[in-house]
């Protein structure tokens, strides 16, 4: 009589506490995590960006409605990582360059000025700066 027929699957005790698919970690948030946000502390920044491969102990899994309200504390930066397979949002930067490219695209005049005087033979022409970025425009252009 020494065999039972009940494997180790058929005994085990039933648990709805351990979920195969990852939640949000926000309290009292069940919706599936589709993004984590990590904290780079020396840098001020936080960072979300697709769900991790693996749940780390110092990130957080954050569903879509959460991921997409997400704040950072004053003086700290939001930098969002896009995740290939997700369709890209024009953001307020790239909204601003388009009118900024109108904006130059629209005075001929003072861009041909621009191009012919100043400025030495092959050197780059600076267009436009926002914070420590620089626009450079060709003076073949």
């Amino acid at each position: 009589m020494g065999e039972s027929r009940r494997g180790p699957l058929k005994s085990a005790v039933p648990s709805n506490v351990v979920s195969p698919v990852r939640r949000c970690s926000r309290t009292a948030c069940g919706r599936p995590a589709v993004a984590t946000l990590t904290y780079v502390y020396a840098d001020s920044t936080a960072v979300l960006g697709p769900l991790a491969t693996y749940a780390e102990p110092h990130c957080y899994d954050l569903c879509a409605e959460h991921s997409e309200r997400l704040t950072a504390p004053r003086g700290w930066e939001v930098v969002r990582l896009l995740d290939a397979s997700a369709p890209a949002r024009p953001s307020g930067d790239d909204l601003e360059a388009l009118a900024n490219a109108v904006r130059e695209a629209a005075r001929p005049q003072e861009r041909a000025a621009e191009a012919g005087g100043g400025g030495r033979g092959g050197d780059p022409i600076e267009v436009g700066r926002r914070g420590h970025l620089r626009v450079l425009r060709s003076p073949d252009n």
